[in-house]
């Protein structure tokens, strides 16, 4: 009898502690208190939240229209932003999911990295390569000569450290401590001009190489010339004055 009266109260507290979940939500169950921008929904759990579904991306956009995150706030004021950059990127996203980068709740500090950061791969590729569109462009010395094409030396997955390096191509040495747009015009790294310092010209390199019967394509100097030596590398090499390739 007495084990019946236990499980009949055990059962009661539950019944009890259930009724309390649904009737005070953000006393029972909320992780923590909302962000400043939704304090007014404190007490109103199911704005955001289906009942043991959790929060629904649907919910969120009820509220903020895709189109104008990062434009304009709920109310259509334009949002100024204290940074001199665009933050309108949630229209690039490859799917709508909120709680992927969003939690209005400051929980705990040992709940508080239980969300997955944000991360690029949730951008549709034209607008990984857009790095500009969310980012200031760097000002040091080493970036100032340079515009766009960000991903020839970084990667999305993390912006350090930088995977360049130019000694695999050419060795910039004291012969050699150049600017880039000395070698690199028009902010293009994927092309080179060697033209620009020596005085030798395309017409007369070119007469020059067919008597050492070097025949390849001289616009890829380094493809031969690794470094500032005089002697030439690689598979352009050949024997000089005798008019024919060095045979491998």
């Amino acid at each position: 009898m007495k084990g019946r009266w236990l499980w009949i109260v055990i059962g009661a507290n539950l019944m009890v502690l259930v009724a309390l979940a649904f009737i005070y939500p953000h006393l029972m169950l909320a992780p923590g208190p909302l962000m400043a921008g939704h304090a007014e929904l404190s007490t109103d759990c199911f704005a955001c939240h289906t009942p043991l579904r959790g929060a629904k991306a649907e919910r969120c956009i009820a509220c903020h229209a895709l189109p104008d995150i990062g434009q304009r706030t709920t109310r259509g004021a334009a949002v100024v932003s204290a940074k001199p950059v665009k933050v309108a990127f949630h229209q690039e996203l490859i799917d709508t999911d909120c709680m992927a980068c969003h939690s209005d709740h400051a929980g705990p500090k040992l709940t508080q990295r239980s969300r997955k950061p944000f991360s690029h791969a949730l951008l549709r590729a034209q607008a990984q390569q857009r790095c500009e569109s969310c980012h200031r462009a760097p000002t040091d010395t080493l970036h100032e000569a340079v515009a766009g094409d960000c991903a020839s030396c970084h990667k999305v997955q993390a912006w350090k450290p930088a995977t360049f390096d130019h000694d695999k191509f050419f060795p910039l040495d004291k012969d050699h401590n150049a600017s880039c747009v000395t070698c690199h015009s028009g902010n293009s790294f994927k092309q080179y001009s060697c033209y620009g310092c020596h005085e030798h010209t395309p017409s007369n390199m070119q007469a020059k190489h067919r008597e050492e019967g070097v025949t390849e394509d001289l616009r890829n100097c380094v493809r031969c010339h690794r470094s500032a030596s005089a002697e030439p590398e690689g598979q352009g090499r050949g024997e000089r004055g005798k008019g024919r390739r060095e045979k491998d």
